[in-house]
């Protein structure tokens, strides 16, 4: 049986590490790939492109990331807790067009050969494209959340902000206060469920195997892994970043309590 995927800050299989970019692969699996990128100052990603068959989206830990997004190549500028999806056939593009180091991490759902693309095994099959004459989907199709925004949801101990929901993709920024006392071990046997711990400090569980997280580390459980939360082992609130591959209905989960 497939076993939990946990990492602890700066673990993960690094394929490039150059001067001026790391990409590091945190997890692989067929229904998402999730990549760490370290960009300097002026490193720039792809020319604008789409993906006809998988959402490509991006979430900010560190300084500053430019997004283009649509047929006419809007930009978008966002500092940490900016997340930005490109669903299939839509344009877009990114780069570091700050003066400062700029952390990011991408997500590639379905994963669809990416991680061999960047490993530079080939894959000429891979499922990325020039622009269409058409200029593809329209920018509203994209998800263009920045710092602070998002649909928010304030309950007990607890807020959920729903950040993007996409039907192959849906990311939340959730803030649990002390006095939480955690989610049971569970099971999804429809999606993949992922974490990357932003602020704070808990016990995940991951498989069978009880761990402390704090900033930095990431848990990813495939299809039918048990895991939970226990409760918040810091005096301060804990905040994690949660992927969903697919969606799977979550975000209405979320919206209905």
């Amino acid at each position: 049986m497939t076993e939990s995927v946990l990492l602890r800050p700066m673990e993960g299989e690094t394929v490039t590490d150059r001067p001026e970019r790391t990409l590091r692969i945190l997890a692989e699996l067929e229904q998402l790939i999730v990549t760490w990128f370290r960009y300097e100052p002026g490193e720039k990603g792809p020319d604008p492109h789409i993906h006809r068959h998988h959402t490509d989206a991006f979430y900010v830990l560190e300084g500053e990331v430019e997004f283009r997004l649509g047929p006419d190549i809007t930009s978008f500028r966002g500092g940490p807790g900016t997340f930005i999806a490109a669903p299939p056939q839509v344009v877009h593009t990114f780069e570091n067009s700050s003066d400062a180091t700029a952390i990011f991490l991408n997500i590639h759902a379905p994963s669809m050969g990416f991680g061999d693309r960047i490993r530079g095994r080939g894959r000429d099959d891979f499922d990325q494209e020039d622009p269409p004459e058409d200029g593809g989907r329209p920018l509203e199709e994209a998800v263009a959340s920045l710092p602070g925004q998002g649909e928010r949801f304030e309950r007990m101990n607890r807020e959920l902000v729903i950040k993007g929901e996409l039907p192959q993709l849906s990311v939340f920024d959730l803030t649990f206060n002390p006095g939480w006392k955690g989610v049971e071990p569970h099971a999804h046997d429809d999606h993949v469920d992922a974490f990357f711990v932003l602020e704070g400090e808990a016990e995940l569980i991951a498989s069978s195997e009880v761990v402390r997280a704090g900033p930095g580390t990431f848990v990813a459980e495939p299809l039918g892994i048990r895991h939970g939360f226990r409760a918040n082992t810091g005096a301060a609130a804990l905040r994690l970043l949660n992927l969903h591959a697919p969606d799977a209905g979550f975000a209405d989960a979320v919206r209905r309590g």
